[in-house]
């Protein structure tokens, strides 16, 4: 993140995860003011926004959590917010990944934070999307990323700060380069919450466990996440 491109206050998508984390770390490295959004909106995952309060009290960032829980019944055919399809297991770039995209979520959560940033006087949102996210996410891919912003400053015209951004630090950077970045910043992984099924501890798994798996072993930094035991015989 380019010295002159350093928000003075962000207004972050926080989920609790590794690189919404990881965002929020190098951000007030980077001498970034940080308010912490996170979203509710009937993931089955919801343990996420547990511990996105815990980072947040360790950050000792203001913290909210906004409540769209109505949208589940409206955001269907999706395995993260529909108890009646199952989380796929295998990497995130199978097909089957595709049954958790959940509709226009990146979107709704960038506006919202949008509105919330205008309101403060903030001069930039962030996000933690990633170049592993481009295959299956289209609202983690740059031409998204350039449109909304653009849409941000367009709807705000007249009362959005001068030199509003929208921050995306990994955007074209990988999931490996995120846990290294975390690492050198002191992020606690052990804090963060990836895994989509829900349970007391990480499944191993799903896409996004598997995902986290492979960027420490690739980035050669332990992992200290708690996996729930591989079934005898089969591979994880």
């Amino acid at each position: 993140m380019p010295r002159s491109a350093v928000p003075r206050h962000a207004v972050l998508i926080f989920s609790g995860g590794l690189d919404s984390a990881v965002t929020a770390y190098k951000l007030r490295d980077a001498g970034a003011s940080l308010s912490l959004l996170s979203f509710n909106y009937g993931q089955r995952h919801v343990k996420e926004l547990a511990q996105a309060a815990v980072l947040a009290d360790r950050l000792g960032a203001v913290h909210d959590i906004v409540d769209l829980t109505s949208l589940s019944r409206l955001l269907t055919g999706t395995a993260l917010t529909d108890p009646a399809i199952e989380v796929p297991h295998g990497h995130y770039r199978a097909e089957t990944m595709r049954s958790t995209v959940v509709p226009n979520r990146n979107a709704i959560m960038l506006e919202i934070a949008a509105g919330a940033a205008v309101a403060a006087g903030a001069d930039a949102v962030a996000f933690g999307a990633h170049s592993g996210d481009h295959a299956i996410y289209p609202d983690c891919r740059p031409e998204f990323f350039t449109l909304i912003e653009a849409a941000i400053k367009s709807g705000n015209e007249g009362h959005i700060v001068p030199g509003f951004q929208l921050v995306a630090p990994f955007l074209e950077r990988t999931k490996t380069d995120i846990v290294r970045e975390g690492a050198r910043l002191g992020v606690p992984f052990e804090l963060t919450w990836s895994c989509y099924e829900g349970g007391e501890v990480h499944c191993g798994a799903c896409g996004t466990c598997v995902e986290r798996q492979e960027a420490f072993a690739e980035a050669a930094v332990a992992d200290p996440t708690t996996y729930a035991p591989t079934p005898e015989g089969a591979a994880r």
